[in-house]
């Protein structure tokens, strides 16, 4: 008899473990190779591009850490609820969280190098003359700003290596080890969700919404959640099919989990859309200049046809698109749109930070600036994103193959 009570076991290794496999051993090599080439790239054309930068820097940077922050929050929501249905995915989320301690040390640069060029507010000449900035100051000074950002690494990477540690380490687990894993991980699920919370609102606040310090918005770090969340269960889907694909987690994950993973996607979709209007709709019917301002450079020039876009990338086309039960239980055209919604992610970091570039810095016309630094930033950073993730699924089985719920999990149905 197995641990799970069955003659057969719930997967078989061949179904669950890519470390034979040549081509998904590449991977991380590969991947790895091209991020440090191209990051290398991009900060050799630093000097030509010296004050737009790092916004092209921060753009890539926050679209790859929603992806990290949005799969911790994935497994701390899961234990939390004690899901069944997700445990056969589970493992991917983990290794997006794994990538945490490396996207920590990819923000640093943002923090101790490009905060100049990128806050207005750590320059004293501006906060002297400027009593919103005087105001702020308890907070928004670079002694506190670059403490924050160090305590949202160390907590945002304890929490990405505790999980998949433990989560692992349970796969080679005997007797009682196996449910006293489980028990560690569910109980410090309710703590890693109100930290996570704090710790991705400030964040958000720092390190996106204080590029602007005049505005401010108290749903802002929802709105960035939102995003992240959604990204993280259309990248889940993908790699899944990709996994398929190449005859992995067949019969582990099946059109039942898809579903699943539809229905969050389309539900979040919703979720970010909701955020986004509540945030615009207070924010025009109170007409408060500062608050205002915010909006207006975003609806002029080039970014008004953006607004437009987004609107439409971000909510219009996938809630219709992931409408259908269908759709959401075929490979194909859910693949379609994980990849539309991952785009759309990028797009909404882009036009986040590049209105208040220094390419618009008082222009009545504000325009979109998108070239090389921008491409490379985003393979460089993703591609070290892409290697420390597949290394962490190449390493250890895909699922997690001692979980006591395991043959819940497989054999999942929607109703």
């Amino acid at each position: 008899m197995s641990a799970h009570g069955h003659d057969e076991p719930v997967v078989r290794p061949e179904q669950v473990n890519i470390a034979d496999s040549s081509m998904w051993k590449k991977i991380p090599m590969i991947a790895g190779a091209i991020g440090i080439i191209a990051l290398a790239g991009a900060f050799g054309l630093k000097g030509e591009h010296d004050e737009g930068f790092y916004f092209s820097y921060l753009t890539s940077t926050m679209f790859w850490l929603a992806l990290s922050l949005g799969g911790l929050f994935f497994v701390l929501v899961q234990h939390a609820a004690r899901a069944g249905w997700s445990i056969v995915v589970r493992r991917i989320a983990e290794n997006m969280a794994l990538t945490l301690p490396m996207m920590g040390l990819l923000i640093l640069p943002v923090v101790f190098l490009g905060a100049h060029d990128l806050f207005h507010w750590t320059h004293a000449e501006a906060v002297a003359s400027d009593p919103m900035l005087t105001w702020k100051e308890p907070y928004l000074n670079e002694t506190s700003f670059r403490i924050r950002a160090v305590v949202y690494i160390v907590v945002w990477s304890l929490f990405g290596i505790f999980y998949w540690h433990k989560s692992t380490s349970q796969d080679s687990a005997t007797g009682k080890s196996i449910l006293d894993n489980s028990h560690k991980m569910r109980w410090a699920a309710p703590l890693g969700i109100a930290v996570f919370a704090l710790s991705l609102t400030f964040s958000a606040f720092d390190w996106l919404m204080s590029l602007d310090p005049h505005w401010f918005s108290t749903i802002f770090g929802a709105y960035y959640f939102s995003g992240a969340v959604v990204s993280t269960h259309a990248f889940i889907a993908l790699i899944v099919i990709l996994l398929h694909r190449s005859g992995y987690l067949r019969g582990v994950v099946t059109k039942e989990h898809f579903h699943d993973l539809g229905k969050m996607m389309f539900g979040f979709t919703v979720f970010w859309a909701y955020m986004a209007f509540s945030q615009y709709m207070l924010i025009w019917y109170a007409t408060i200049p500062e608050e205002t301002e915010w909006f207006s450079y975003r609806g002029a020039g080039d970014y008004l046809a953006l607004s437009i876009v987004l609107v439409f990338a971000r909510f219009v086309f996938p809630f219709l698109g992931l409408i259908s039960r269908h759709i959401k239980r075929n490979p194909k055209t859910l693949a379609f749109w994980a990849v539309w919604i991952l785009v759309a992610e990028f797009i909404d970091m882009f036009w986040l930070i590049d209105p208040v570039g220094p390419h618009n810095a008082g222009n009545h016309h504000p325009a979109i600036e998108f070239g090389l630094v921008d491409i490379l930033c985003f393979v460089g950073i993703g591609g070290l994103w892409l290697a420390v993730m597949t290394w962490g699924l190449s390493r250890k089985a895909l699922v997690p193959v001692n979980d006591p719920r395991l043959a819940e999990s497989v054999h999942f149905e929607n109703f």
